[in-house]
């Protein structure tokens, strides 16, 4: 099998509150637009926020999270708070080594802000000299 793009698809509960969220709030830049979605550019995956395709009976909650790295975990938080983003959780070092911050959108789906330390293996060419 061959993956050749990806991305996350919401079907909010209510379209017009989560797309000003991911638009407005979080500010991500627009890939496109299409009658009843819009795509937006999130580092090297796509978030799109349908407008269609949720059942009325569909469950409430989202049992993943979505994974935005940026460079700076406080500058991010700041940012967030100018713009009325309440934090659920604030940015700290993960035992994994990792520095996260937490948010919810409005359909409480989890966004989890990363910042790669210099020093962590993920940053790192571990394949020596």
């Amino acid at each position: 099998m061959e993956i050749l793009s990806s991305r996350v698809i919401l079907r909010p509960t209510d379209h017009e509150r989560t797309l000003a969220f991911y638009r407005d709030s979080l500010g991500l830049a627009i890939a496109r637009e299409y009658p009843g979605g819009t795509v937006f550019f999130a580092g090297q995956n796509l978030i799109e926020v349908a407008g269609h395709g949720r059942a009325d009976d569909a469950p409430s909650g989202f049992a993943g999270a979505i994974w935005l790295q940026v460079r700076d975990c406080d500058d991010t938080a700041a940012e967030l708070a100018l713009r009325g983003v309440p934090i659920d959780r604030a940015p700290q070092r993960e035992p994994w080594g990792l520095i996260e911050m937490w948010v919810l959108d409005p359909d409480g789906v989890p966004l989890v802000f990363v910042e790669i330390p210099a020093n962590h293996p993920i940053r790192r060419d571990i394949r020596g000299d």
